[in-house]
């Protein structure tokens, strides 16, 4: 078993002492503008960059919906959830575990992606909703422009609003300007903005990285996925005002539950 890298350990109590100083930087990821793709993040939209099949058709009437987390036995009517998740994908690790073949131009070397937003999710205390009926509205290109520099791509910008943000009861417009307001509210830990080398850490210490940097934040209220023993997202549950963060029990056992994982480069 690898142990914890001194720098990684020592970063992370200087990024708990900066987040009771004020010092900790706010999430400014140098993402640049969109452009369609067929793949983006977890999906490989069937090698089209026509996304309409990313997400089954939704209908007009209340059907129950399952859950990776568990069934949640509730109609998925859009706007009745009980919180968000914002999920912030770390695209080094993504891009090394299969993402590179899905979305090459996220993945090229000089992208300089650290943590981007795979989606926003409204959420069941047990399982979630998705595909909702939302009227059939689709996105305009104003707002899908709103959210450069939010996605990583625009493809996933539309595939996330028709799975994800449909079910929120909102426009277009006002969920992407909550995806943006989420990712905002979340302040990355220095030691994982831009590390220009490996490092590896217990999925625990990441999390408390996080919660150092964020006031209110607490491991219980948040997830540290992993793939292939390397790190994959961190989750984090909202409350449906965004104005604080949350409990989420069956979000937090989801977490990766590997000793040590490494943390790739961004490159």
């Amino acid at each position: 078993m690898r142990a914890t890298s001194p720098a990684f350990a020592v970063a992370c109590l200087l990024v708990a002492v900066s987040a009771t100083t004020g010092g900790a930087q706010g999430f400014r990821n140098p993402l640049r503008p969109a452009s369609d793709a067929p793949c983006v993040l977890d999906k490989c939209l069937n090698g089209s960059s026509d996304q309409s099949a990313a997400a089954p058709a939704s209908t007009s009437r209340p059907v129950q919906t399952g859950s990776s987390f568990g069934g949640s036995g509730r109609s998925r009517q859009p706007g009745v959830f009980d919180f968000y998740v914002l999920a912030l994908s770390w695209s080094p690790g993504f891009c090394d575990t299969g993402g590179d073949n899905k979305a090459p131009r996220q993945c090229a070397t000089g992208s300089n992606l650290g943590f981007v937003v795979h989606g926003l999710w409204p959420q069941y205390t047990r399982g979630f909703p998705s595909d909702c009926d939302s009227g059939n509205t689709s996105p305009t290109r104003a707002a899908l422009d709103s959210v450069n520099g939010v996605y990583p791509d625009v493809g996933l910008a539309r595939y996330e609003w028709r799975k994800h943000g449909t079910c929120t009861g909102l426009s277009p417009t006002d969920y992407f300007a909550l995806v943006r307001r989420a990712r905002d509210a979340v302040t990355i830990p220095t030691t994982l903005q831009s590390p220009s080398e490996p490092q590896t850490a217990a999925p625990l210490e990441i999390a408390r990285a996080f919660t150092a940097s964020n006031p209110g934040l607490r491991t219980d209220m948040m997830a540290v996925t992993c793939r292939q023993d390397e790190l994959q997202e961190v989750r984090i549950c909202f409350g449906k005002d965004l104005r604080g963060f949350v409990t989420c029990p069956e979000v937090s056992r989801a977490a990766c539950r590997t000793q040590q994982i490494t943390i790739l480069p961004v490159r």
